[in-house]
């Protein structure tokens, strides 16, 4: 920690000593005509402002960037900011995001994340429809850090924004379409049409998405972990006067892949199914289920699955930012609507004896208004003020079948259903409905005390009343185990203090102070143990944070470092103990978690065609005091947070008689990382490296061009996520795709 500050201070020193001769070498820099990093403008304190005056730690993903590093949804995002994890054990739905190490593991639809989605402005709340599909943006902003004032609860980890592209005022068009290994298709394109001159124009943009999958089934020959999907977005700009703007976003899509398809690795000694097998012997005919299935083999991507599901999401967005420009302000409206619904079926178990299956369905519709006032222009006394409201209505009808063999034999004129409540053994269904009205105020000063240094002020008063009903039953109702009702109003108050103090016009540094906090709930998983549904507190962080930003060597090079200490109190915490046949799921509290480190993100153009990146990211994350069911996690690391993580590209481009070649490459490297709280061995995945790679020309003044793709060249494993059942004698594995690699085409007018 000290080490990080101590960088810190030398960057920041290092800017002082070349301040006064900045603006002499940007000069000869231009004059020369030699490479420079670019500007990128982000909205990461609701306007448009230059990245490097922004006094956070944000990472700016272009839409050049996205396309070309073949980012097809939010899960691909992962490591390409520090401290970003991403994983998913759904194919359609629930990504766990996890920046600085603060993240839910909990992939139950009433459980909110710790990062916040936003989607053209809009809070994206149900994870039903946080696996969005990326085509057609403009950029990704990656806010790390509590965002407790203009962003609110819920974003104790950071924040994502999502911004998608906006129609011009002259017609223009652009297309991409890639075909690859395990004849995967990715077709996206958009078109923009002017409609009224400098008034009203429009855009269309569409993607459609498939493949056979990567994973084989071993008893029918068919491959699974496929995708298939499609989705449509329209966009009006509408101008009707010099001070008024409306932007008007309806976007529709739909998924119907393949449902999970994990490798279980078999826990219990074959010869004795009462105790457990030694780790050495994990991939062989030595172990096995409690239902006595072995699986021999070592290859994630094979399994002998007994039936083949389908995971099925559906969403509908619309989302319209209106912006009256008063002159000296400007009122900023914000209207948003979501419906996202889901029909998964899956072979839980991935073995070909019925052990326990899972289907999960939940319908949830999100409204949102947020209403702004906030300053134009940089004066000295900059401002925005806001309230928020949403309505959220979640209903889920999900279920799981334990051991279904077992309970046919259980069946008997005393016991119609089969059912061993005991032992958990039977179809075991969580019928709930939840309903949250989400009520916000804020506002947030940003003054000048000088030329040079901007002292920022931040409040936001946050309420979430939730009506939660759950009812806990099996074989469909018919026994009943107990229904809960409840209704609880989760408030707080968060805020910001930050200084920052502008040394050059290339360099600052900044110190801020965040309280971020995540609203408690109601439990919305699985259980037969009405105590488990809580509710759960609010967690709470007070966050420190200092770093610099600075352009040096004529702008040639940007280098910005931060570094930062966040003392947690009852951080929210998914956890599974054995119950019976059943692994249940806890959400509960832990006392206190201390989270530290530091980052650093390098941008350099040493000659014209050639940008070099590296960010990279250290993070320590400990439980400082968790007891749970009996179990005592202190000092454990936090889930899906790797103490190094680090991700480096070259991009490339020279000018030919043929046309422009293009190329580029990166590096994405992680440490080795728990996907448990436990952080037993037996759960966790060692350091791993992926590279990816792309080379083509351009040609016909660089509106076509052509070329080929390589994700995860090496091959690497790509394990995304372990789930212990160590109740039925097994783990599941989620993995990524292999090595992929295919040709593509993009055209532009």
């Amino acid at each position: 920690m000290k080490r990080t500050f101590g960088i810190t201070i030398s960057l920041a020193a290092l800017a002082v000593a070349q301040s006064a001769a900045a603006q002499e070498a940007d000069q000869t820099a231009a004059n020369s005509g030699a490479a420079q990093v670019q500007d990128v403008i982000v909205t990461a304190q609701k306007r448009s402002e230059r990245l490097q005056d922004v006094p956070i730690a944000v990472t700016a993903i272009t839409a050049e960037t996205i396309q070309n590093r073949r980012t097809l949804d939010l899960v691909d995002l992962s490591n390409q900011a520090p401290g970003l994890q991403i994983k998913s054990d759904d194919n359609g739905a629930n990504p766990r995001i996890f920046i600085r190490g603060v993240g839910v593991n909990d992939f139950n639809p009433a459980t909110n994340s710790a990062v916040g989605i936003y989607a053209d402005g809009v809070y994206v709340a149900s994870p039903l429809a946080q696996r969005l599909a990326f085509f057609d943006l403009q950029q990704v902003e990656v806010l790390r850090g509590p965002q407790g004032t203009l962003y609110g609860r819920n974003t104790t980890g950071g924040a994502i924004n999502v911004t998608g592209k906006l129609p011009g005022n002259e017609p223009e068009a652009d297309l991409s379409a890639e075909y690859g290994r395990f004849n995967s298709v990715n077709v996206q394109g958009g078109a923009s049409i002017p409609l009224i001159a400098d008034k009203l124009s429009v855009r269309i943009a569409g993607l459609y998405q498939r493949d056979d999958g990567y994973t084989l089934n071993r008893l029918t020959g068919h491959y699974g972990n496929n995708t298939n999907r499609w989705a449509l977005r329209g966009t009006v700009h509408f101008t009707p006067s010099a001070n008024v703007t409306d932007n008007l976003v309806v976007s529709t899509g739909r998924s119907t892949g393949g449902s999970i398809w994990a490798y279980n690795r078999p826990l219990l000694s074959a010869s004795d199914p009462t105790s457990f097998c030694p780790p050495a012997a994990y991939g062989t005919d030595q172990c096995a289920t409690l239902m006595g299935y072995t699986n021999p083999s070592k290859n994630l991507y094979q399994g002998d699955y007994s039936f083949e599901g389908k995971d099925r999401v559906n969403l509908l967005t619309v989302s319209n930012t209106l912006t009256i420009d008063l002159g000296a302000a400007s009122i900023v409206s914000v209207t948003g609507y979501q419906h996202a619904s889901r029909n998964d079926q899956e072979d839980t178990d991935a073995s070909p004896i019925p052990t326990i299956t899972a289907s999960y369905i939940a319908r949830q519709n999100t409204f949102s208004q947020e209403l702004r006032l906030q300053s134009n222009g940089h004066t000295p006394l900059r401002y925005v003020i806001g309230a928020y409201y949403a309505h959220d209505y979640l209903n889920n009808n999900s279920a799981y079948n334990v051991l279904p063999l077992v309970q046919e034999e259980l069946v008997s004129p005393e016991n119609p259903t089969g059912t061993d409540l005991v032992d958990g053994i039977g179809l075991f269904g969580w019928p709930l409905i939840q309903k949250v009205d989400s009520y916000a105020a804020f506002a947030q000063l940003d003054y000048d005390v000088t030329d040079k240094l901007t002292l920022t002020g931040g409040l936001r008063y946050s309420a979430d009343h939730k009506d939660f009903h759950y009812v806990s039953e099996a074989a469909n109702g018919l026994v009943p185990i107990f229904t809960y009702d409840n209704a609880k109003t989760f408030d707080s108050v968060t805020g910001k203090v930050g200084l920052q103090y502008r040394l050059s016009p290339a360099a600052n540094i900044y110190a801020n102070y965040n309280r971020g906090a995540k609203s408690g709930g109601f439990f919305s998983g699985q259980t037969g143990n009405i105590a488990d549904i809580g509710p759960y507190k609010d967690e709470t962080v007070n966050a420190y944070e200092v770093g610099a930003k600075t352009e040096l060597l004529g702008r040639t090079l940007r280098a910005n470092i931060s570094a930062f200490y966040y003392d947690y109190k009852n951080l929210q915490v998914y956890t599974t103990v054995p119950d019976g046949a059943i692994t249940r799921q806890l959400f509960t509290n832990a006392s206190a978690a201390r989270i530290y480190g530091g980052e650093l993100e390098l941008q350099a153009t040493p000659t014209r065609g050639l940008t070099v990146s590296l960010n990279g990211a250290y993070l320590n994350a400990t439980y400082r005091d968790f007891k749970s069911a009996g179990n005592d996690y202190s000092g454990n690391t936090l889930p899906s947070a790797p103490k190094v993580s680090v991700q480096g590209a070259v991009d490339w481009q020279h000018e030919t008689p043929l046309g422009t070649l293009v190329a580029n490459t990166s590096l994405s490297f992680r440490s080795k990382v728990f996907f448990d709280t436990s952080n037993d061995v037996r759960l966790t995945d060692q350091a791993r490296a992926f590279v990816d790679a792309r080379l083509g020309i351009r040609v016909a003044r660089d509106r076509l061009e052509i070329g080929v793709w390589g994700k995860n060249v090496f091959n690497e494993t790509n394990i995304s996520d372990m789930t212990p059942i160590p109740t039925l004698g097994f783990d599941v594995f989620s993995v990524g795709p292999p090595r992929t690699y295919g040709l593509y085409l993009k055209a532009r007018y």
